[in-house]
C-alpha cells in the first residue's frame, strides 16, 4: 500500500507561518527590487539614446523638408521623392561620413539608372529582367570596388527604373538631380543651417565610455578591500561590454572634425577638439588595461594573496582619475586635477609595493602604473614625460628589499609576471 505523501508543511514553514511571514518574501522582494532596478537603468539608457540622437532627427528632417520644397517649388518635379530620401540617406550614414555618403549616392544612382536604362532597352520589363537588373547592379559595383552604400543604392535605383519605368517618363534625370539636391541640402544643413556643436556631442558620447571606465574601477577597488571576487568577476564582465561605448565615442570624434571642417560657424572649435581627438586612442588603451587590472583582482582574491591596504586606494584612486578627465574635458579646463589624481594612484601603488605583494598582485601594481600613464597620456602630457612622472611618484619601492638604490639612478618599474 502506498504510503501517502506528506503535505504537511515543514518545521521551518510552520514556523514562518506562526510569525506571519513567508519564506519566500525575502527573495520575492529581492528580485522584484532588482528588476525594478534594471527598468530603471534600461529607461535612463533609452533616454540616453534619445538625447543623443535628437540633433541627427531634427537635422533629418529639416533637410527632408528642405529639399522636398526646392526640387517641387525651384526644380518644378512633380514628385520629388527620391530628393528627401537622399537627404535622410546622407544624414543617416555613419557621423564623420557624410560627404563621402553623398557621394556614394550619386554614383550609386548612375550606376543603376545605366544598367536599368540598358538592360530595359534590350529585354524589356518583368520579373526575370529585374532580377537580372538588380543582380548586375549588385556584381558591378563590387566588380569595381564600391563601398555596401553604393550597391545598396545601385541595386534600388536599378529597381525604381525597372518597376516604374513603364508609368513615369523620363525618370532618369528626375532620379539623378534628387540625389544631388537631397544630399546637397544634407550638408548644407548639418554645415551651415543647423551645425551641432561638436564639443557637445562629444562630451555625450564620451560620458558613457569613462563612466563605465570609472565605475569598474571603483567596483574592483571595493572588491579588493571585501575580498569579494564575484564583484570583481562581474565589474571584468561589464568592462569588457564596451565596445558600444568606444565605437560611439569615436564616431563622435569623426562627426566633431567633419563639422568643424565643414561648417564656419564652428571652425573656431577645431583647436578644442584636439584634445579629444588625441584621447581617444590612449582612453582605448586604458580600458584594456584596467580590463587585466581587474582580470587580476580576481585572480588575487581567488589564490588568496595578500592585499596590502594602500591597493583598493590605488585603484580607487584612478577611478576618479577618469570622472575627473571627463569632467574637466566637458568644461574645456586643463585637466591638472585628472593628472594628479593619477599620480596619487602610482602612489599609492607603490606603498602596496613595498608593503609585499604576490604573483598577481605585482601585476595589478604594474597595471596601476600603465593605467595611469595611458590617462596621463590622454590628458595632453606626452608618452615620455607620463612614463617619466610615473616612475617619479612610484618612488624607491621598485628595488627589492635589502638592495638599495643606486644613487641618482632613475627607478626602474616593478618586475611583473608575464601576462599569459
Amino acid at each position: 500500500m502506498a504510503v501517502a505523501r506528506d503535505r504537511r508543511p515543514s518545521l521551518m514553514r510552520r514556523a514562518a507561518l506562526r510569525d506571519g511571514t513567508d519564506v519566500d518574501s525575502a527573495r520575492i522582494a529581492g528580485a522584484m527590487a532588482e528588476l525594478r532596478h534594471r527598468s530603471r537603468a534600461t529607461l535612463h539608457d533609452r533616454l540616453h539614446r534619445v538625447r543623443m540622437a535628437l540633433g541627427l532627427a531634427v537635422q533629418a528632417g529639416l533637410a527632408a523638408a528642405l529639399s522636398w520644397i526646392f526640387a517641387h517649388e525651384v526644380l518644378n518635379n512633380p514628385q520629388p521623392v527620391f530628393a528627401p530620401i537622399s537627404a535622410v540617406g546622407t544624414l543617416a550614414a555613419s557621423v564623420g561620413q557624410r560627404l563621402r555618403r553623398t557621394v556614394e549616392l550619386i554614383i550609386g544612382v548612375a550606376v543603376g539608372v545605366f544598367l536599368g536604362d540598358v538592360l530595359i532597352y534590350f529585354l524589356g520589363t518583368g520579373g526575370w529582367q529585374l532580377g537580372l537588373v538588380v543582380t548586375s547592379a549588385i556584381l558591378l559595383t563590387i566588380f569595381f570596388g564600391g563601398s555596401v552604400a553604393v550597391v545598396i543604392q545601385a541595386a534600388a535605383t536599378a529597381v525604381l527604373i525597372v518597376t516604374l519605368s513603364p508609368s513615369v517618363q523620363d525618370l532618369e534625370i528626375p532620379r539623378f538631380v534628387d540625389a544631388f539636391v537631397g544630399g546637397g541640402i544634407a550638408l548644407l544643413v548639418t554645415a551651415v543651417l543647423l551645425p551641432l556643436n561638436p564639443l557637445r556631442v562629444i562630451n555625450r558620447a564620451a560620458r558613457p565610455a569613462l563612466d563605465l571606465l570609472a565605475g569598474q574601477l571603483d567596483v574592483c577597488a571595493e572588491a579588493l578591500r571585501k575580498r569579494d571576487r564575484g564583484s570583481a568577476q562581474r565589474a571584468l564582465e561589464r568592462l569588457r561590454e564596451n565596445k558600444e561605448e568606444l565605437a560611439a565615442f569615436t564616431e563622435a570624434i569623426e562627426g566633431a572634425k567633419e563639422t568643424s571642417t565643414l561648417s564656419p560657424a564652428r571652425w573656431h572649435r577645431r583647436s578644442e577638439l584636439t584634445h579629444y581627438a588625441e584621447a581617444a586612442d590612449p582612453i582605448d588603451r586604458a580600458m584594456r588595461n584596467s580590463g587585466t587590472l581587474i582580470r587580476r583582482a580576481v585572480t588575487m582574491i581567488e589564490d588568496e594573496e595578500p592585499i596590502p591596504e594602500p591597493m583598493p586606494d590605488a585603484v580607487a584612486h584612478l577611478a576618479e582619475s577618469v570622472r575627473l578627465l571627463r569632467h574637466e574635458f566637458a568644461v574645456g579646463a586643463e585637466p591638472e586635477q585628472a593628472r594628479e589624481r593619477s599620480l596619487r594612484a602610482v602612489s599609492e601603488a607603490g606603498r602596496a609595493y613595498a608593503q609585499g605583494v604576490g604573483f598577481s598582485g605585482s601585476v595589478v601594481i604594474a597595471q596601476v602604473r600603465t593605467t595611469a600613464s595611458d590617462l596621463m597620456v590622454a590628458s595632453g602630457i606626452d608618452q615620455e614625460e607620463a612614463n617619466r612622472l610615473v616612475r617619479q611618484s612610484f618612488g624607491d619601492q621598485e628595488k627589492p628589499r635589502g638592495e638599495a638604490a643606486e644613487p641618482g639612478g632613475a627607478p626602474k618599474p616593478p618586475t611583473a609576471p608575464p601576462l599569459g
